[in-house]
C-alpha cells in the first residue's frame, strides 16, 4: 500500500503523529493509500511558501515560466501509464477514459505554456492632454486550487498551468477520495527544476484544509471545483479578506430533443453525455426532454442502448460502458433519486437498482426512466450517477421554460436541423455552455463557467487565463516641453 507525504515548499514532509486518511478503490473497496490529513498548522506552512516564492516569480518573464510549464508536461508525458493506472484505481474510472484524462494532463499544460506570449495589457485614451493611460494584466498573487474527485488529474492542469504562467504560485488541494495522481504529480515537480514553492500539495478534509487556505489573508484567489454546498462555504470564508473566488460547481444539463434531429447520432450523444465517467461529470446530460412526435422512437432506440450497457471493474474490464460510482454515500444517493421517481410515477424502463461485483464494490445498474416529470426531484437535483430520465414536451416555448426552471445554470444541449430553433435556443437557454447537435464536453480554448448556482469565474482559454490575473492602470502625464539630448 502506498503512504504519500505533503509537498511543501519543494520537499516532502515526513508524515510524523499525523492522521492518515485511507484511500478506497470504488471498484474492490481495497484499501490502495494513505494520505496525509494536514492540519492548520501546515496549511500555514504552504501557504507561507507559496507566498514567499510568488514575489520571485512574478519577476520572471512570462516566457520563462513557460519553460518550467513545458518541462512539467514532457515529465508527465513519461509517466502516463502510471497516471492512468493512477486513476483507475482510485476513482473508479474506465481505463480507457483515464488514459485519455491522463493524456489531457500535458496537452493543457502545453496549450497554457502557449500563452506566455498573449498576456497583454490595453492603452486607453486620457481626457487629459499629454496624458497616457496604462492597463497592465498583474498576477493575482497566491492561488488556492480545491480539486473535485471526478476529474483528479485534469484540474491539476485547470488550477495549475494558468496560475502559473501568470505568476502566481499555486497549493493544490485534491479530493480525499481521489489524491493519489496529486501526489504521484507532486513527485515529478520535485524532480524538475521549478524554483521551491510555487507549487504545493496538501490533503484533507475541507472543513479543516479547504477552509484554512479559503480564511487566509495571504491566499489572494481560491478556485474550487466542487458542489454548490462546498462552494457557498468557500465564499463564506474568503469573505472576510475579500479574496477572489472562482467557483465551477453543481450542474443539471438539460437536453432538449426536437422532431426534427438525426435520431440515431442524437441518441449516441446523449447516451455518450449522461455516462461518461459513470455518470460523474459536472456537464452530463442530467435531464432529457423528448418532442412529443420523436419520443417513442428516441426511447425505443435509447432503451436498446442502455440495456446493452455493462458495468465492471475499471481496470480488469476495459469494455465495461461503466465503472463505479466513487463511494457507498453517491450510490445511496443515486438510489434515492430513482426510488423516488418511481414512488411518484416515472416508469423504470430498465436498471434502477446498486450493484456489486462478488458482493463488493459501488455499482449502480445503467438506468432509464420514462414519464418523468418536471417538479420530480430526479428532474431537479443533481443525480451525478448512470440515471437517464426523459420527460416529454409539445412546443419549443415549453422546452426552453422547463430547462431554465432550475437553479444550475452549466451547460445545456439542443438537438435539431433548424436553424431557426438553434437560434432561440442558444439566445433564451440561460446556461453558461450550450452545445448543438453534439455531446456535452468543453474544448480547451472554450470558456467552462456557470451561472446561477452553477458558480461564479471560469476556466479554459484566454478568458480562463484572466481569472488569475488582476489589473492595474497607470496614468501617466508628461511634458511636451521636455527635451532630451
Amino acid at each position: 500500500m502506498k503512504r504519500y507525504e505533503l509537498f511543501i515548499n519543494g520537499k516532502f514532509i515526513p508524515n510524523g503523529d499525523r492522521k492518515m486518511i485511507q484511500v478506497i478503490n470504488p471498484a474492490t473497496e481495497e484499501v490502495v493509500s494513505e494520505v496525509p490529513q494536514a492540519t492548520e498548522e501546515d496549511v500555514q506552512a504552504a501557504v507561507d511558501a507559496a507566498y514567499e516564492a510568488q514575489k520571485s516569480w512574478a519577476r520572471i518573464p512570462a516566457i520563462q515560466r513557460a519553460g518550467y510549464l513545458k518541462e512539467l508536461a514532457q515529465l508527465v508525458s513519461e509517466n502516463l501509464e502510471l497516471f492512468a493506472q493512477t486513476t483507475a484505481e482510485e476513482n473508479g474510472k474506465l481505463i480507457g477514459q483515464a488514459r485519455d484524462e491522463a493524456g489531457w494532463l500535458p496537452e493543457y499544460i502545453n496549450y497554457y505554456a502557449g500563452m506566455a506570449r498573449h498576456i497583454k495589457g490595453e492603452i486607453i485614451t486620457s481626457d487629459r492632454p499629454n496624458e497616457n493611460i496604462f492597463l497592465y494584466k498583474r498576477p493575482i498573487g497566491v492561488v488556492a486550487g480545491i480539486m473535485p474527485w471526478n476529474f483528479p488529474l485534469f484540474l491539476i492542469g485547470r488550477k495549475m498551468a494558468p496560475a502559473l504562467i501568470a505568476g502566481d504560485t499555486v497549493i493544490l488541494k485534491p479530493s480525499s477520495d481521489t489524491p493519489n495522481g496529486a501526489y504521484e504529480f507532486a513527485k515529478l515537480v520535485a524532480r524538475s527544476s521549478l524554483p521551491a514553492g510555487v507549487i504545493n500539495v496538501i490533503t484533507g478534509s475541507g472543513s479543516v484544509v479547504g477552509n484554512a487556505l479559503a480564511v487566509n489573508p495571504k491566499v489572494a484567489m481560491v478556485s474550487m471545483t466542487g458542489s454548490t454546498d462546498s462552494g457557498r462555504k468557500i465564499m463564506k470564508a474568503a469573505a472576510d479578506h475579500i479574496a477572489k473566488v472562482s467557483l465551477e460547481l453543481g450542474g443539471k444539463a438539460p437536453v432538449i430533443v426536437m422532431d426534427d434531429c438525426k435520431l440515431d447520432e442524437t441518441v449516441q450523444h446523449v447516451f455518450n453525455s449522461r455516462f461518461i465517467y459513470n455518470g460523474q461529470v459536472c456537464n452530463c446530460a442530467e435531464r432529457i426532454y423528448v418532442q412529443e412526435g420523436i419520443a417513442p422512437a428516441f426511447i425505443a432506440k435509447m432503451t436498446e442502448k442502455i440495456k446493452n450497457a455493462t458495468y465492471g471493474d475499471p481496470i480488469k474490464n476495459p469494455d465495461a460502458t461503466i465503472g463505479p460510482q466513487i463511494n457507498k454515500k453517491q450510490q445511496e444517493h443515486i438510489d434515492d433519486l430513482v426510488q423516488s421517481a418511481i414512488k411518484d410515477g416515472a416508469t423504470l424502463v430498465c436498471g434502477g437498482k446498486k450493484a456489486s461485483l462478488n458482493g463488493k464494490g459501488f455499482f449502480y445498474e445503467p438506468t432509464l426512466l420514462v414519464d418523468c416529470r418536471h417538479e420530480m426531484r430526479v428532474m431537479q437535483e443533481e443525480i451525478f450517477g448512470p440515471v437517464m430520465p426523459i420527460s416529454t414536451f409539445k412546443t419549443l416555448d415549453e422546452a426552453i421554460e422547463k430547462a431554465n426552471d432550475c437553479i444550475y445554470g452549466l451547460t445545456s444541449s439542443i438537438y435539431t436541423q433548424n436553424t431557426d430553433v438553434m437560434m432561440r435556443a442558444m439566445n433564451e437557454i440561460h446556461f453558461g455552455e450550450t452545445y448543438v447537435n453534439r455531446e456535452h464536453f468543453e474544448a480547451f480554448q472554450g470558456f467552462h463557467a456557470g451561472v446561477r448556482q452553477s458558480g461564479n469565474g471560469g476556466d479554459d482559454g484566454e478568458h480562463g487565463l484572466d481569472e488569475f490575473m488582476e489589473t492595474q492602470v497607470c496614468y501617466v502625464a508628461y511634458d511636451t516641453k521636455a527635451q532630451g539630448k
